[in-house]
């Protein structure tokens, strides 16, 4: 009998690619969305979509994924708030977080048929300060609520899901923390990781920062959740991370491509005058995008990703790849003009 899994926020960017990428594998799909109708008009057109099925679900109501969760072998917990700027961080970021994840374990545990939930968390929950080398035993200590409140809202979930598992055993938890997401998309609403290689090209940055990003391909991101659920021995935290990349790189390797960029920002702001200004622009930010400048500018740094490549066997794409990919789709969508 095939194996059915149960997988939240399916009409998300990352939610969709895990969606797919199981269906594509012959699994039996049931995706939770607040609108499945919606949903289904960007999901039907899938190879096997004979094997999904849609159900209503909201992280803010309890018990709403007891019927979603019902019945299956495997659930995969993918949805959760993703903005750097909230008006309230507690109520919009953090709650959602940590109250949406306690509610899909605790209905997966009421199902009494999950074997393994796999949790998407992020390298949010591993720094939000990244200098030198990370791997799965770190964790992100100092974000708060008024410091980089949304990778707080991650550090609090990852948390309470351990804490679930720890106390109320029932079944194995796996978790994936992928770093910036890029990548083709199946729905039309941009997502934020690739909205950062939307925005090189529209003169919202005035120059080339010093930042860098570690970055994944989003099908690489659904696979190495699909491989969370069937080996056997997969277990705690999987770093998921092609390579990092600074800014200077992506903006070079755009502008050698024949897409034909023609906005890319060509300003050096990435050296030491660079940094003192954009730390002084960085007041007049909104209180996300200043914290994320504050503590990222300037700052190198490694992504020790052998676990994932040993235990899950996952192999990833090339970073350029994936960039010129996700130029092509922001295109298709028409999110940058052609």
């Amino acid at each position: 009998m095939t194996a059915l899994v149960c997988v939240t926020g399916v009409s998300g960017f990352v939610g969709s690619a895990i969606a797919r990428e199981l269906l594509e594998h012959g699994y039996q799909v049931r995706g939770t969305a607040r609108s499945p109708k919606a949903a289904l008009q960007h999901l039907r057109s899938l190879p096997g979509v004979e094997r999904l099925e849609l159900v209503a679900a909201d992280l803010d109501e309890a018990g709403s994924f007891d019927p979603a969760t019902a019945g299956c072998d495997y659930v995969i917990h993918s949805a959760s708030p993703y903005v750097l700027t909230v008006n309230d961080p507690q109520q919009d970021l953090v709650d959602p977080a940590v109250q949406g994840t306690l509610s899909v374990l605790a209905s997966a545990r009421s199902a009494g048929t999950v074997k393994r939930v796999v949790v998407t968390s992020s390298f949010a929950a591993v720094t939000d300060e990244p200098q030198g080398t990370f791997d799965e035993t770190n964790w992100n200590e100092a974000s708060s609520l008024t410091r980089n409140p949304y990778y707080f809202s991650k550090v609090a979930a990852e948390r309470a899901a351990w804490d679930f598992v720890a106390g109320q055993p029932g079944f194995d938890l796996v978790v994936i923390n992928p770093s910036l997401v890029i990548g083709p998309s199946l729905v039309p609403a941009v997502n934020v990781s690739n909205r950062l290689l939307a925005d090189l090209t529209t003169n919202r940055y005035p120059g080339i920062l010093d930042l860098s990003y570690g970055l994944v391909d989003i099908r690489d991101t659904a696979t190495a959740h699909r491989r969370a659920l069937e080996v056997p021995s997969a277990r705690g935290r999987y770093l998921c991370t092609a390579d990092v990349w600074t800014m200077r790189q992506i903006v070079d390797h755009a502008k050698g491509s024949d897409l034909g960029l023609r906005r890319l920002p060509s300003l050096s702001l990435d050296n030491g005058l660079g940094r003192v200004l954009v730390r002084l622009a960085s007041t007049f930010q909104r209180s996300g995008n200043r914290d994320y400048l504050r503590t990222n500018l300037g700052r190198r740094f490694k992504v020790d990703t052998t676990r994932i490549r040993t235990d899950l066997g996952m192999k990833f794409r090339p970073v350029g790849e994936s960039i010129l990919d996700t130029y092509r789709d922001l295109r298709r969508w028409g999110h940058i003009k052609a």
